[in-house]
Formats: C-alpha cells, sequence, structure tokens
C-alpha cells in the first residue's frame, strides 16, 4: 500500500522539467514585466502622488488666500464700523445744528412778528385815538351847544375847547382824578 499511496502522491506532483520551464517562462515574464510594465506603473504612480502633493500645496495657498482675504474682509469691516459711527455722529451734530439754526430763525421771526404786532397794536391804537377825538370833540360841541342854547360858530373856538376836555379826559383814564 505504500506504493500506491506514493504513487498517488506522484500524481500530483510535476515532473521536474516542467518546474525547471515554468520557473524559467516565469523569470522571463517578472524581467518583461520589471523592464516594460513596472516604469509604466510606477511613473503613473509617480504622476499621481505629484498631482496629490500639487492638489494639497494648491489647497495650502487657498487656503492662504483665503485666510488673508478673510482678514482683508474683517479689516474693511471694521473700518466700515468705524466710518458709520463717524456718519452717525456727524448727523447727529449736523442735527443739533440744523435744530439750533431753525430754533434761532424761530426766536427772531417770532420777535419780528411780536414787533410788527406792537407797533400794529400802537398805530391802531393811535388811529383809535385820532379818530375818538373827533368824534368826542364833535360830541362835545354839540352838547355844548345843546347846553348853552347856541352852536359855537368859531373853529378856533371849538378846537380849543375839544383839547381842552380830552386833556382833562386822559388823566382819568389813567386812574388819576382832575
Amino acid at each position: 500500500m505504500d506504493t500506491i499511496a506514493a504513487s498517488g502522491i506522484r500524481l500530483f506532483l510535476p515532473e521536474t522539467y516542467d518546474v525547471v520551464w515554468s520557473l524559467i517562462i516565469l523569470v522571463i515574464i517578472a524581467l518583461f514585466f520589471y523592464r516594460f510594465f513596472l516604469p509604466k506603473f510606477q511613473s503613473v504612480f509617480d504622476e499621481r502622488a505629484a498631482k496629490i502633493e500639487g492638489g494639497m500645496a494648491n489647497a495650502e495657498k487657498a487656503q492662504k488666500a483665503a485666510d488673508e482675504a478673510k482678514r482683508h474682509y474683517e479689516e474693511q469691516l471694521s473700518q466700515a464700523r468705524v466710518d458709520a459711527a463717524k456718519i452717525r455722529d456727524d448727523a447727529r451734530a449736523e442735527a443739533s445744528h440744523i435744530i439750533a439754526d431753525a430754533r434761532s430763525r424761530a426766536e427772531t421771526e417770532a420777535a419780528q412778528i411780536t414787533s410788527n404786532a406792537q407797533r400794529s397794536i400802537a398805530s391802531q391804537q393811535q388811529q383809535a385815538l385820532v379818530s375818538l377825538r373827533g368824534e368826542v370833540g364833535t360830541l362835545a360841541t354839540a352838547l355844548a351847544g345843546k347846553i348853552l342854547g347856541s352852536k359855537l360858530a368859531d373853529d378856533e373856538v371849538q378846537s380849543s375847547m375839544i383839547d381842552q376836555m380830552i386833556e382833562e379826559l386822559e388823566p382819568s383814564k389813567d386812574g388819576k382824578s382832575s
């Protein structure tokens, strides 16, 4: 049985010349692969590694540029905030100035209107006094004429009598009695 078992195992083992020729072909294929295919694979791998490294370098540059742009943007934003605050302060100051000017003009106009009104009142008072003198004079003359029973014919006498009566009335207006 040992011989049968040994011959059964031999069935699965190749012959020596098959092993030698297989090794020679394997070495030729390995040399061919090493000589022609491996350099191409190596160049593709190197190219991919270079692209990856270049991409990483570009990403780092882009990150630095983005950081610089962000810093620049933040500086501009800070400057814009300072400018906006200055503009607000200037606008407030200008508004205060405009309000002060408007108030000053309004006070000036009010004083002018008051002055004009006082002049107008004085003028109207003067006109009323002149009109009143004329009417009082006419009434006084008529009254004197009725009291005396005749008309006063002389204009100069009428005028002096009217003036005397008005002078007597004016102090009594002030609260003084004559």
